[in-house]
C-alpha cells in the first residue's frame, strides 16, 4: 500500500467563522471544497498564540515542553528559551525518517535567533526545502527575515511584483511539481504556513475591490447572520446564543467612521481570499500530478482572531523592529504606521490592523480573541480531506480535539514511527491521540484538554470547561448547552471547579508551565512591563 502525501496548511490569526464553510462572507471556494470532500471539526482547538501553536502542531507536545511558552523571546535562565528545543521531534523529522521528502513554505516563528542559522531553524528540524520568514509577521510586499534554505532572500522582492502570500503558494506548487516529476514513488510532506490574514493589512487592490458592499451591514448584523449560518451548517447547535458585542466597541449604527472601518474589513477579507486562491492552485497541481486522492490535506488557523491595535508599543520602539516592520517601501516612500482614519489600509506604504470590532465578527459567536483561552481565542476551523482515506466526507466531527492530536493522526495515517529518542536526546511521548477514528465516522471518547498562555488557563473535560483570565476568578461553563460561555456555573458546582483546577495544576507541573508571575518578575527586573513580557 502506498503511503499518503501530507499537506498541512496553516492560516495566521484567522477567526473561527471567517471561512465560507464556517459561515463567513469571505469567498473561500478552495477550502470550502476541501470541506465538501472531507471533514470539518466543530470543536477543534489551537493555543491562543502563533508560536506556541506552531510548536504544538509540529511536535505533538504542549508548547511549554518545547521551549516555546510565550513567543520567541529568550528569557533564560529563569524563563522560557523561546527556541524549539531538542527535547522534541518535529513531524518533518519523523516523516523524513520514514522516507518522506519534506518542505516548508511560509512562516516559521520558532527560533529566538532569526539571523544566524541554528538548531531551531527549519532546515535543522527536518525540512529538506525551506522558503519563508523566520519572524512572526511583517510586510507582505517586502517581508523581513525572508529566507531560502539558510540564506537571506530579502533581495528577492526587489525590482519586481511580489506579494508574500502568492510567493508562498507559488513555491509550494513548484515543490510538488518538481518532486512528483523527479521522485514519483517518494511521498512528501508539505507544510504551508501563510502569514495571512495577520496584520499588517496588506492586500492587492483587485482583491479588496471584490468586497465592495460585502460588509456594509456592519458588525452587529453580520454577527447575527454568521451565527445563523453556523447553525445551518451543523457546526453549532440550534440553541446557541450569540455573545454580546464587545462592550468596548460601539454599535455599528453609532460608528462615526464607517467608510474607513469598511476599508479595514475589505483588506482583511482580501488577505484570506488571496490565500484561498493560492490553495486552489495547489489543489489543482495535486490533481494535475495525479496525487490528490492519496494526499491528506489539513487546514486550520493558529489561534483566534487578533484584536491587536497598531503600533503595539510606542512608535519609536516599534520602528526598531526591523524583522517585522519596513519603515519605507521598496521604492523609498515612508510607511504610515498605525490605525488612523486618514490612511486607507492595503497598500505597501501602510501598516495597520483591522481592530477589535471586526475581530469580534471573526470570532462569532464567541467572546475574546487571540491570547485568551476563552473560546474566541482558541477555537479554530479545522478541515481534513483525504479522498482515498475512507473519511466520512461532508461530516462534522463534534468531539473536542486540539493541536497535540495532529501529529499522532498523521503518524497513524502514514505508518511512520514516533521515536523514543532522536539526535541523541530522549523524546517524551506525544501528548495527543490519533483522530482517524473520528475522521472515518466512529465515535471517540473525549479526553481532558489543557491550555496556559500568559497566565490565562483553561481545561476542558467533556462538556465542562474551566477557564480563568489571569488575575480573575475561575469560570465554569457547560459547553454542550453554552458554547459561547455566557452563563458561569462555578458558584453552582464548586466540586467540579476544584476537581478541574487540581487536574490543571497537575498538568501544568508535568509539562513545565512557568508561573506567569515569574515571567513578569523577569521583565520587571529588566525595567520592562507586562506588555513586553507578553510579547
Amino acid at each position: 500500500m502506498s503511503r499518503p502525501n501530507v499537506v498541512v496548511i496553516l492560516a495566521d490569526d484567522m477567526g473561527f467563522s471567517d471561512l465560507g464553510c464556517y459561515g463567513g462572507e469571505v469567498d473561500t471556494p478552495a477550502v470550502d471544497q476541501l470541506a465538501e470532500r472531507g471533514v470539518r471539526f466543530a470543536n477543534f482547538y489551537a493555543t491562543p498564540r502563533c508560536s506556541p501553536s506552531r510548536a504544538s502542531l509540529l511536535t505533538g507536545l504542549h508548547p511549554h515542553q518545547t521551549g516555546i511558552g510565550v513567543l520567541t523571546n529568550d528569557d533564560r535562565p529563569r524563563g522560557y528559551p523561546g527556541n524549539l528545543n531538542r527535547n522534541c521531534v518535529t513531524l518533518a523529522e519523523v516523516l523524513r525518517e520514514a522516507g518522506y521528502a519534506t518542505a516548508l513554505c511560509g512562516k516559521w516563528h520558532l527560533s529566538s535567533d532569526m539571523w544566524n542559522a541554528n538548531d531551531a531553524w527549519p532546515t535543522r528540524r527536518g525540512f529538506d526545502h525551506y522558503f519563508g520568514t523566520l519572524t512572526g509577521c511583517g510586510s507582505f510586499f517586502w517581508p523581513g527575515t525572508l529566507t531560502r534554505g539558510e540564506q537571506s532572500a530579502e533581495h528577492e522582492p526587489l525590482g519586481r511584483e511580489f506579494y508574500y502570500t502568492d510567493a508562498i503558494s507559488d513555491e509550494a506548487q513548484r515543490f510538488v511539481q518538481r518532486h512528483v516529476h523527479d521522485a514519483p514513488e517518494q511521498p512528501f510532506f508539505l507544510y504551508l504556513a501563510y502569514t495571512a490574514p495577520h496584520w499588517p493589512l496588506h492586500a492587492l487592490e483587485e482583491d479588496i475591490d471584490k468586497y465592495e458592499g460585502t460588509f456594509d451591514a456592519g458588525w452587529d448584523e453580520l454577527r447575527e447572520r454568521r451565527l445563523e449560518r453556523l447553525v445551518q451548517l451543523g457546526l453549532l447547535p440550534p440553541d446557541t446564543q450569540l455573545s454580546d458585542r464587545d462592550p468596548s466597541r460601539p454599535a455599528w449604527a453609532d460608528e462615526p467612521d464607517k467608510e474607513w472601518q469598511l476599508a479595514r474589513m475589505r483588506a482583511y477579507a482580501a488577505q484570506i481570499d488571496r490565500m484561498d486562491q493560492g490553495i486552489a492552485r495547489l489543489l489543482a497541481t495535486l490533481d494535475e500530478t495525479g496525487v490528490r486522492d492519496d494526499t491528506i490535506v489539513v487546514f486550520l488557523s493558529d489561534n483566534g482572531a487578533s484584536d491587536e491595535d497598531l503600533p503595539k508599543v510606542e512608535l519609536e520602539r516599534f520602528r526598531k523592529r526591523h524583522d517585522i516592520l519596513r519603515v519605507t517601501t521598496r521604492d523609498g516612500k515612508p510607511v504610515h504606521i498605525g490605525n488612523t482614519v486618514h490612511v486607507t489600509p492595503g497598500a505597501e506604504d501602510t501598516y495597520a490592523s483591522y481592530g477589535r470590532a471586526w475581530a469580534n465578527l471573526s470570532t462569532t459567536p464567541f467572546r475574546y480573541y487571540k491570547r485568551w483561552v476563552h473560546e474566541g481565542g482558541i477555537a479554530t476551523p479545522m478541515v481534513v480531506s483525504w479522498p482515498a482515506g475512507g473519511l466520512a466526507e461532508g461530516d462534522v466531527v463534534r468531539a473536542p480535539f486540539q493541536l497535540t492530536d495532529v501529529l499522532p493522526t498523521i503518524i497513524d495515517a502514514t505508518g511512520a514511527e514516533y521515536p523514543d529518542s532522536y539526535a541523541g536526546h530522549t523524546i517524551p511521548p506525544a501528548e495527543g491521540r490519533s483522530m482517524l477514528p473520528a475522521l472515518t465516522g466512529a465515535d471517540q471518547e473525549a479526553v481532558p484538554l489543557f491550555w496556559e498562555h500568559t497566565g490565562n488557563v483553561a481545561v476542558r473535560r467533556g462538556r465542562w470547561k474551566l477557564v480563568r483570565e489571569y488575575g480573575d476568578p475561575w469560570e465554569l461553563y457547560d459547553l454542550e448547552t453554552d458554547r459561547t460561555e455566557l452563563v458561569d456555573l462555578a458558584p453552582e458546582h464548586p466540586e467540579i471547579v476544584q476537581e478541574l483546577a487540581t487536574a490543571h495544576e497537575k498538568w501544568a507541573d508535568r509539562v513545565g508551565v512557568i508561573p506567569w508571575e515569574e515571567t513578569l518578575a523577569i521583565y520587571q527586573a529588566r525595567g520592562e512591563g507586562d506588555m513586553e513580557a507578553a510579547g
